[in-house]
């Protein structure tokens, strides 16, 4: 990986986030930095004035030479207490603001990507784990730790100029004998750990695989399945195997760097000792003055003790962050907004799929293959085929979420590649088969299938009756306001056919407030067979002359009701027609038909589940 390109050096681009820090606060706190930083040379100074005044007082006027010098000293000392409480909050709010401003334009990165291909690949979820840093983490550091690094480190340049003036007003010789090995062997230091949190970043793999296995274990959905087939001790092995695999090459690694930290100080010492002995040495036998050996002694000591190597530390890990963030902006670049019609025109929708064809990204099966279909306004069309046929492929193609390897989709004419993706989406509503359960109140999560606009009591109302939600909401115990999720206060769990009538809910409303296609994919698997179609007698009586409907459903019986029917295989339209002409034209369809007839004849009424549970 590269730094982030451009003029400026590495180091000056750790900065760049204090950009989004209030200035009155990122003055104050440079301010109490550059103080800070100067106070040791101004304590060696004042210190070598004390001991100086000592030296010539005697007598009865010693107390009162020495009140002046030792005031200013203990003041001096009173002031790096101060100064430290002072820093500490304010450290503290520089760097949640340029966290909470670096994280959250990393989701806004995410969200504004219209498809979620780059999302769905390892290495983007790797870089985001990176780029967003843990602070808990010992080897990871935020942007913000980087760039108060910086500012430290900044200001303690000054501090250095200062302490090294003092110093070499005594003894000249002794700045680079202390002041040279010591930012060598910093530079080193530097070096070393971004080579430790390098080999770090490549055991991120481990980490997702070992962070998979905890959240199993304590997570209450896969709970059931770690009990009942006693699957708890082989996931703490998996969990101990990931975790050792991360952290064994780095123990070793970090061993050995701390034997090279002993032998870094042993060099520090080496220095302190040559500049502090013949000082030392000079003021005992009277080369020098006390004074002077004091001031070199406490400038000694201050040079050594302004290079911080946490701030090392964080300026390596905070490159990791931004270095990750650099290669995410490529691999999820901001789209450019487009040239073509950014709404969609007033009235319903004709959509045409035009000799479409997909494949996922870095595979080489054809999904769909020059596709053809049309989604006529006012229609209820049904979708069929056998599992993989590309029916939920088909659904993401619809909804923007991918775009076609070749082909175009139209809505009234326009290619979808010309419409704001926002848009689209506002004018249509899907329930995908592996939707999501919020753990929000019942109103919540049925409001978010139009969260855009403001909460539409009657579309909620409306949408809860066409969805056959009504009795599931008079059995909940605070009605609309019930969280659905039993780990919320006064939460309930539902079932999973409860839940997806919560869900069809939830896209109905969307419908209520403006939506003109409806596209359900698998929409009522969990229901019993009769719950199924009384659902979509519902749907198909209320949805309007405005509403298209695009429905996939593996029950052929649901589906008859469509307007129209059609059979993908092989990523193409082999049959289309009703129910009727289908089960004429005695194809693949009829065949179908028959075989699901024939099951439910023997009983078998292709239930996802027995009964519902969560609310008694």
């Amino acid at each position: 990986m590269t730094l982030l390109t451009g003029p400026l050096p590495r180091r000056i681009m750790l900065l760049r986030p204090l950009r989004t820090v209030p200035r009155p606060l990122l003055a104050g706190l440079s301010l109490l930095l550059l103080a800070q930083a100067l106070l040791p040379a101004a304590t060696a100074l004042a210190m070598g004035q004390l001991i100086g005044r000592a030296e010539r007082l005697t007598g009865d006027g010693l107390l009162g030479g020495l009140l002046w010098p030792l005031a200013a000293f203990t003041v001096l000392l009173l002031a790096a207490h101060l100064l430290e409480s002072f820093i500490e909050p304010l450290d503290w709010l520089l760097k949640a603001r340029i966290v909470g401003a670096h994280r959250a334009a990393l989701l806004r990165r995410a969200v504004s990507v219209p498809t979620i291909g780059g999302l769905e690949q390892p290495r983007t979820q790797q870089l985001v784990q990176a780029a967003s840093a843990d602070p808990e983490n010992w080897t990871e550091r935020t942007p913000a730790d980087g760039a108060a690094a910086q500012l430290r480190f900044i200001t303690a340049a000054c501090g250095f100029v200062a302490s090294s003036a003092v110093l070499a007003a005594f003894a000249w010789w002794a700045v680079p004998v202390i002041l040279l090995p010591v930012v060598a062997l910093r530079i080193r230091f530097v070096r070393r750990f971004t080579e430790l949190i390098r080999q770090w970043l490549t055991r991120a793999d481990r980490a997702q695989q070992g962070e998979v296995w905890a959240e199993a274990l304590t997570s209450p959905n896969s709970g059931k399945d770690v009990r009942t087939f006693g699957l708890a001790g082989w996931m703490l092995a998996e969990y101990r195997r990931h975790l050792l695999g991360m952290f064994e090459p780095l123990w070793r690694r970090t061993v050995h760097t701390s034997w090279e930290n002993i032998g870094h100080g042993l060099v520090v010492l080496v220095c302190l000792l040559a500049v502090f002995v013949p000082a030392a040495a000079g003021g005992a036998d009277g080369t020098h003055s006390a004074a002077v050996a004091t001031a070199v002694l406490s400038a000694g000591w201050s040079l050594v003790s302004l290079v911080d190597y946490a701030d090392g530390r964080d300026v390596a890990g905070a490159e990791a962050a931004l270095e990750a963030t650099a290669e995410l902006e490529k691999l999820l670049p901001v789209p450019v907004p487009r040239q073509g019609d950014q709404t969609v025109h007033e009235g319903p929708l004709h959509v045409r799929f035009e000799g479409v064809s997909f494949r996922y990204p870095g595979t080489e099966r054809t999904v769909l293959d020059a596709l053809d279909l049309d989604i006529r306004p006012g229609e209820l069309l049904a979708v069929v085929g056998l599992n993989g046929a590309g029916k939920s492929t088909l659904i993401k193609l619809l909804s923007g979420l991918y775009e076609p390897t070749g082909g175009r989709l139209t809505a009234n004419g326009t290619d979808l590649a010309d419409l704001a993706p926002e848009a689209w989406r506002r004018s249509i509503s899907v329930v995908f088969q592996d939707f999501v359960r919020y753990e929000l109140s019942a109103a919540d999560n049925v409001t978010l299938g139009q969260a855009a606009v403001p909460r539409d009591d009657t579309a909620l109302a409306a949408a809860a009756r066409d969805a056959g939600l009504t009795a599931v909401l008079e059995r909940l115990p605070q009605g609309w306001d019930t969280p659905l999720a039993r780990s919320r206060t006064d939460g309930v769990d539902l079932s999973g056919g409860q839940w997806q009538q919560v869900v069809l809910a939830r896209a109905l409303y969307a419908v209520h407030t403006g939506a003109r296609l409806l596209v359900l994919d698998e929409p009522t698997a969990h229901l019993d067979v009769r719950t199924e179609f009384d659902v979509f007698d519902r749907l198909a009586r209320a949805r309007g002359d405005d509403t298209s409907v695009v429905l996939i459903s593996h029950r052929l019986s649901t589906v008859r009701q469509a307007d129209r029917i059609v059979l993908l295989d092989g990523g193409r339209i082999t049959e289309s027609g009703s129910h009727d002409e289908l089960i004429a034209r005695q194809g693949t369809y009829a065949e179908m038909f028959a075989i699901q007839a024939e099951r439910f004849r023997r009983g078998h009424e292709d239930r996802i589940e027995e009964g519902e549970y969560g609310i008694e």
